[in-house]
C-alpha cells in the first residue's frame, strides 16, 4: 500500500521590528523598558535595535545577541541585533538598515524631539513600513506643538492614562481612532521584583541590610531611587525626611534612615551631601552609589518600609512601580504617570484612561485633595502639589511644573511610620496585587501582551502612504 505524500509544514516567518531607543543593554529607564519589551516578545518578533547612548563605547559595531537571548529565554529562534550609535541615529543609518534588515515596522520610544530626523523623513519611511511610537508626556496644558509628531505615527501606544487623553486632544487635524492610539502602561518584571519570602534570599538580604546600615539599629527606612536631577526634587525629599524625623523623640529618630540610591553629586542636579550637611547632619541619611543587579535592587526595596517620589514632572515613575511590585508602599506626587500607580477610584469606580477626557489631570489639589468621591489604594499616600508653575522653552513653550510642599510629604511619611510593620507589609502586598492585576496591568507580561495585540492590529489596518500627495491651494 502506497502511503500518501506528507506536505511539509512551514513555520510562519516572524515579523521584524526595528527599535529606536536607548541601548537595551544600558541601565537608563528607557533602556531597561526597551529590554523588557524586546525580551517579552522574542517569541513573536525578531528585533533589531539602533541603540543610542552618549559617547557610546560600541559605536560602529554590530552586536549579535542571538545566542545570549536564546539561552536566557529558551526560545530557539529568538533573534536580536543591536547597532550602537552616539545619540539616537541618523537618516543615513536608517536607510541602510531598511535595505539591509528589511524590518516590517519601526518602533521608537522617548521624547519626540530626539527624533526630529525621523519625522523629517516620515513620508519616505511610511511608504515602506509603519512607524509605531511608545509615547509619554508628563503634564498639561495640551502640547499642541506635538501634533505634527503624533500625526507622523501610524500607532501611538501611550504609557499613562493622562498621556492617552493628551494625544486625543492634541490630534485635531487627524483624530485618532480606538486602534491607532492606545494605553500600554510600563510593565515591571515579576521575576525580578517581588516580596522576598525564600529563606536563602532572606539571609542574603539581611547581609545586604547589615552592610547598608553599618551597625545602626534601624527600624524604619525610606528609599529614594531616582536620578539626582532638578525635576526629581531630591533636595525636597531630604527636607521632607528631616521634617518627619525631627517630629520624633531622639531615640526613635536614631532608628530611622533615608537611603538615596542615586549619584550624590550631579551637574544636572545638585551636591546632595552638602545639602545634608547643612540641613540635617545628625540624621541617618545613606547614599547607595553602586550599580545594583535586579536581585539586589529588589532586596533594597524589600529592606525599605516605603519608597518616595516627589518629582515635579514624571512620565511614569519606574522606581515606585518596582517598589509596589516588590511589596513596598509608596509616597508620590500627584502628577503625570504617578497618578496611575495610586489606584484612584472616582465614586468607587477605578479611573480609566477614558475618564481623563473629563478629568484631564488630578494634580489640582483644590479640586481633588479633599474630594470625598475620590479614593486611592492603601499602598500609597499621595501628596498633592501645592505650587504649579507654567514652565517652558522654545521647543516646548509651556508645561506645568507641579511642586509638593515638603511638609505635606512629611505627613505622608508619618502615615506609614505610624503603622505597625505588619500593617505596612499588608499595604505593600495590596500594592503588589494592584500592579499585577487587570486594573493596573503594570507587569511586564501584561505590557508585552498589549504590545503584541496593538501592533498586530496596526499591521492589519496599516496602509502605506502614497508616493505623492495632492493638496488644494
Amino acid at each position: 500500500m502506497k502511503l500518501p505524500k506528507l506536505n511539509k509544514v512551514s513555520k510562519v516567518k516572524k515579523k521584524k521590528i526595528l527599535l529606536l531607543s536607548d541601548d537595551l543593554r544600558m541601565s537608563s529607564g528607557v533602556g531597561v523598558m526597551s529590554r523588557e519589551i524586546v525580551m517579552g516578545t522574542l517569541d513573536k518578533y525578531d528585533w533589531v535595535q539602533i541603540g543610542g547612548a552618549i559617547k557610546h563605547p560600541d559605536e560602529g559595531k554590530v552586536i549579535d545577541m542571538n545566542q545570549s537571548v536564546r539561552e536566557e529565554t529558551g526560545i530557539d529562534d529568538a533573534n536580536l541585533k543591536v547597532y550602537p550609535v552616539n545619540g539616537y541615529g541618523n537618516p543615513e543609518l536608517l536607510r541602510q538598515l531598511l535595505t539591509l534588515e528589511k524590518p516590517d515596522a519601526i518602533l521608537h520610544y522617548t521624547d519626540p524631539r530626539f527624533w526630529g530626523w525621523l519625522y523629517n523623513m516620515e513620508h519616505e519611511v511610511r511608504q515602506q513600513v509603519p512607524i509605531y511610537y511608545y509615547n509619554i508626556w508628563d503634564d498639561l496644558p495640551y502640547p499642541m506643538w506635538n501634533e505634527p509628531f503624533y500625526e507622523s505615527c501610524d500607532l501611538i501606544m501611550n504609557i499613562s492614562k493622562q498621556t492617552h487623553n493628551i494625544v486625543q486632544n492634541v490630534c485635531q487635524n487627524k483624530p485618532r481612532t480606538d486602534w491607532d492610539s492606545t494605553y500600554v502602561p510600563h510593565g515591571i518584571n515579576e521575576k525580578h521584583f517581588y516580596p522576598v519570602k525564600n529563606e536563602k534570599e532572606r539571609l542574603e538580604m539581611n547581609k545586604m541590610k547589615s552592610e547598608l546600615f553599618q551597625g545602626l539599629d534601624i527600624e524604619f527606612c525610606m528609599l529614594y531611587n531616582n536620578r539626582n536631577i532638578r525635576r526629581k526634587m531630591t533636595s525636597d525629599t531630604i527636607l521632607a525626611f528631616k521634617e518627619f524625623a525631627y517630629r520624633l523623640p531622639k531615640e526613635q529618630r536614631d532608628k530611622t534612615a533615608f537611603v538615596l540610591h542615586t549619584q550624590p553629586i550631579d551637574n544636572n542636579g545638585t551636591d546632595l551631601p552638602a545639602v545634608v550637611q547643612q540641613m540635617c547632619p545628625d540624621l541617618n541619611i545613606i547614599f547607595s552609589t553602586n550599580k545594583l543587579s535586579s536581585q539586589h535592587l529588589n532586596y533594597l526595596y524589600n529592606i525599605s518600609d516605603l519608597t518616595i517620589n516627589l518629582a515635579s514632572n514624571e512620565g511614569f515613575g519606574l522606581g515606585t512601580c518596582e517598589s509596589l511590585m516588590s511589596g513596598t508602599p509608596i509616597v508620590v506626587n500627584v502628577t503625570g504617570g504617578l497618578q496611575d500607580q495610586c489606584g484612584f477610584r472616582l465614586k468607587d469606580k477605578h479611573i480609566t484612561y477614558q475618564d481623563y477626557k473629563d478629568i484631564h489631570s488630578l494634580h489640582d489639589w483644590r479640586k481633588w485633595e479633599n474630594n470625598k468621591d475620590l479614593t486611592h489604594g492603601e499602598w500609597v499616600k499621595p501628596v498633592w502639589p501645592k505650587s504649579r508653575s507654567l514652565q517652558g522653552s522654545p521647543p516646548t513653550p509651556y508645561i506645568f511644573d507641579d511642586r509638593c510642599d515638603w511638609i505635606d510629604a512629611a505627613d505622608s511619611i508619618q502615615h506609614f511610620y505610624d503603622m505597625t510593620l505588619e500593617e505596612r507589609k499588608e499595604c505593600g502586598f495590596k500594592g503588589h496585587e494592584f500592579v499585577t492585576g487587570d486594573d493596573a496591568m503594570m507587569s511586564a507580561r501584561a505590557m508585552c501582551g498589549l504590545f503584541i495585540d496593538h501592533m498586530e492590529t496596526a499591521f492589519d489596518k496599516w496602509t502605506p502612504r502614497e508616493r505623492y500627495e495632492v493638496y488644494k491651494v
